[in-house]
């Protein structure tokens, strides 16, 4: 008989019951069993999506319940750290969702306790099961570009207002875009390239009446190789999401994974046909002259699907197996984070030395 994980969900806001809990109830092996939600709203889709859930408005009914074995972490920034520490002392492998936490030496001291009570933590890095980075990893395996010399991402948006009461644009330690989309953004190249060996940043406040980040642009350098990372709140015509030139070759896409857009009409990999299958309108465009073969043309997404990062969690909790995002690589993400605001304050670029684990 299947081992299944009873699950608590910390957060019900648009992490929790967007990305979280649809994903962990479709993905074989979990049961959510309580959920903390606080706002009405927020309480009566909590209630009418996942009736045998136990609603509470108080983390610690689900940290200290000894049922759970799994407690994830759907709560503004600056709560990660507290949260995860007091769930992994109570006993229960911890999910969090990016990013980590606000600082490196917050990740550090959850990656002790991790490992001091040997228990699972992951940090909530989905995007590296979109359809258009699988893509990615596929073409660069292969080499269809050659020798990469330039990798570009960007997560752009459209708000010229701020949202009222949103924690994330407000002024305070973990807010702006470049520790929400930013950890994305950066998780990708480090998973492709290891780490840079230096950072150089421009993070800016662009609207009227913002405190917090909300445009910012990295560049990563690596030998032989430039990855430049931007993402703004004013821009109202796409942009590329990935631009790679190679010198056998480039690869040119439009268009975000077609996942996201679908939990939030509140679908699921179950009540969806055809789940993270992307249209060929968003197909990334390949120019290539590999192994004495042109080629110039769309070429087909890989199918997306979130169910495989907490698929990979069950197998790391249950069966052993190596997690695909640990906490010692979602601890580097911060640490670039950290340099990259360096690197904006001092106005040049900061040498990574031996910085990452």
């Amino acid at each position: 008989m299947k081992t299944i994980l009873k699950t608590g969900i910390i957060g019900f806001g648009i992490g929790g019951h967007t990305f979280h809990a649809p994903i962990i109830h479709t993905t074989e092996g979990f049961e959510i069993t309580r959920i903390r939600a606080r706002k009405e709203s927020e309480v009566a889709l909590a209630k009418q999506r996942y009736p045998d859930a136990l609603i509470t408005e108080n983390a610690d009914d689900i940290i200290n319940d000894e049922n759970i074995d799994l407690v994830v972490i759907a709560t503004p920034n600056n709560s990660h750290h507290p949260l995860a520490k007091q769930a992994l002392l109570a006993g229960k492998h911890v999910v969090v969702d990016k990013p980590f936490t606000i600082t490196v030496a917050d990740a550090d001291d959850l990656i002790k306790i991790a490992k001091q009570e040997n228990k699972i933590l992951s940090v909530h890095h989905n995007r590296r099961y979109d359809s258009d980075f699988k893509t990615i990893e596929k073409l660069l395996s292969a080499k269809l570009l050659g020798r990469l010399a330039e990798f570009e991402s960007h997560y752009d948006r459209f708000r010229n207002f701020l949202k009222p009461d949103a924690w994330r644009e407000k002024d305070e330690p973990g807010a702006g875009i470049l520790y929400d989309l930013g950890s994305h953004l950066i998780d990708q190249p480090l998973v492709l390239f290891g780490m840079p060996q230096a950072i150089t940043a421009d993070i800016r406040v662009q609207r009227e009446g913002t405190k917090a980040t909300d445009n910012f642009e990295l560049i990563l350098h690596y030998p032989g190789l430039k990855v430049t990372l931007k993402a703004g709140m004013l821009v109202s015509q796409p942009l590329p999401r990935y631009i790679l030139l190679g010198d056998k070759g480039s690869f040119i896409k439009y268009g975000l994974d077609v996942q996201e857009a679908a939990l939030k009409e509140g679908l699921t990999p179950l009540t969806k046909n055809n789940w993270g299958v992307e249209p060929e309108s968003v197909w990334g465009n390949l120019v290539t002259e590999i192994n004495g073969i042109n080629f110039s043309g769309k070429v087909q997404s890989e199918t997306g699907d979130y169910r495989g990062y907490y698929a990979n969690v069950y197998a790391a909790i249950v069966d052993h197996k190596p997690l695909d995002v640990t906490a010692a690589h979602a601890r580097n993400i911060i640490r670039v984070i950290e340099l990259a605001m360096q690197s904006n304050t001092e106005k040049r670029t900061v040498d990574c030395g031996n910085e990452f684990i």
